[in-house]
């Protein structure tokens, strides 16, 4: 591979792997009122907000850091009182007490409008006009979290994409294959790829955060009580389960803490990030298997994202841990056809996990999908896989991987909009 090709695949990880504080979905709604704010000049005193099903899906049950609150409301309208556009998806992070009291002051006055945009095919798409004095700003963010594909005063527009691509991100893509992503990772220059490292550092200091408070279902920490550990044992198995679901657990629960993403998602990094750590970690790997296992499960969850999307039906953690079980294959010895069989193992196991949106009990996800890595890695350094006489499975891995985005992108769709209709409809 050569350096052109690197310094390719180097970007994309870097724009795709970025710290977020917050569920990236109400956090991109937030920024997207920030950016509508900053272009009226003033404090809005009437917000209107637009959405597709997926980010709604994805914002109405997760905590908002630092307030204490569940939901869009408090979102948007810190948004406004607070939210810096530099910040991107922590654009949030200056939040303190006096402003969560003005926030819901701003909420009780009735001044947030939050509506289904209709009839777009856009997953993620975000639209804010904030309103004031005679005065109107819009925004819109769309194909990807920090987007910004419109923006305008009055008559005034100060970016307008929407007519080539609201897929901004999809146009830089580079082309990978589960061969390139192996030969980069395992190859590339170690100075090249060692800021991946950060990875590990923000998200088990989420993690470790959270094992010190009461989150969300405190998952992470229950595994750590001496109940658990006489009936799961204390070894390498648990420690991975307990160290990914508290990460979860704290950042589903709205705390104040920053983890690294992974193509737009928190809880897509901590599960492509905490099993490689903890697993290192416990079987005394090398600082540069290390960074090459991290680097092998993320760029594993980017390529996969590449063709599922941003939002999808499909729960995000099982395109996370199938990266994860990559780079706990190498770290245990596997070779790259080892890795393939990791890949095939985990799209046999756990296609078709909905995403019913974020939330605390998104870490009981992930922990199961952890498990279930683990187990893959496993049984592919023993050299059985699932083959392609078996289901979805290919002999190609790379048509294993499009078999299961064709299922999470198109054949779950109906799934999705039934999903946000009993979400939209309980107690009816």
């Amino acid at each position: 591979m050569n350096t052109t090709e690197r310094k390719q695949i180097i970007d994309l990880v870097k724009r795709e792997v970025v710290p977020a504080i917050g569920c990236t979905e109400p956090i991109a709604v937030a920024l997207c009122v920030a950016y509508a704010t900053e272009a009226l000049g003033c404090r809005p005193d009437k917000i209107e907000v637009l959405l597709s099903a997926n980010v709604l899906k994805n914002a109405m049950g997760v905590g908002i850091p630092g307030t204490g609150m569940i939901g869009l409301p408090i979102a948007i309208a810190l948004g406004a009182l607070i939210g810096k556009t530099e910040y991107q998806l922590e654009v949030l992070k200056d939040c303190n007490a006096q402003e969560v009291e003005r926030g819901k002051e701003m909420i009780d006055s009735n001044c947030i409008d939050i509506k289904l945009k209709e009839n777009i095919t856009e997953k993620l798409y975000i639209e804010v006009t904030c309103h004031a004095d005679g005065h109107k700003a819009t925004a819109t963010i769309a194909g990807s979290h920090t987007n910004v594909v419109y923006l305008a005063y009055d008559n005034e527009v100060r970016v307008n994409n929407t007519t080539s691509s609201t897929q901004a991100s999809d146009t830089e893509q580079v082309e990978l294959t589960m061969q390139r992503v192996w030969e980069f990772a395992t190859t590339a220059p170690l100075d090249e790829i060692e800021f991946i490292r950060d990875a590990a550092r923000l998200n088990k200091a989420a993690a470790e955060f959270s094992f010190k408070g009461d989150y969300g279902h405190c998952l992470g920490k229950t595994m750590q009580g001496t109940l658990e550990q006489k009936i799961m044992g204390k070894n390498t198995f648990t420690h991975v389960l307990s160290y990914t679901s508290a990460a979860c657990d704290a950042r589903m629960a709205g705390a104040m803490v920053p983890v690294m993403s992974n193509s737009g998602s928190g809880n897509q990094g901590i599960a492509a990030t905490m099993p490689v750590v903890i697993f290192a970690e416990d079987n005394g790997n090398s600082e540069e298997q290390l960074i090459r296992a991290l680097m092998l499960s993320h760029l594993t969850t980017i390529y996969i994202k590449q063709t599922l999307g941003r939002l999808s039906a499909l729960c995000g953690c099982v395109v996370a841990t199938t990266g994860a079980s990559c780079g706990i294959t190498y770290l245990m010895g596997g070779n790259y056809e080892n890795i393939t069989y990791a890949v095939k193992n985990m799209i046999a196991n756990l296609t078709g996990m909905i995403c019913d949106g974020a939330k605390p009990s998104c870490a009981l996800k992930i922990t199961g999908s952890v498990a279930n890595c683990m187990l893959a890695a496993m049984l592919a350094m023993e050299g059985r896989y699932v083959t392609a006489l078996e289901g979805i499975i290919d002999e190609d891995v790379d048509r294993c991987i499009r078999n299961l985005t064709r299922i999470g992108s198109q054949g779950m769709n109906e799934t999705d909009s039934l999903v946000l209709d009993i979400m939209t409809h309980k107690g009816c």
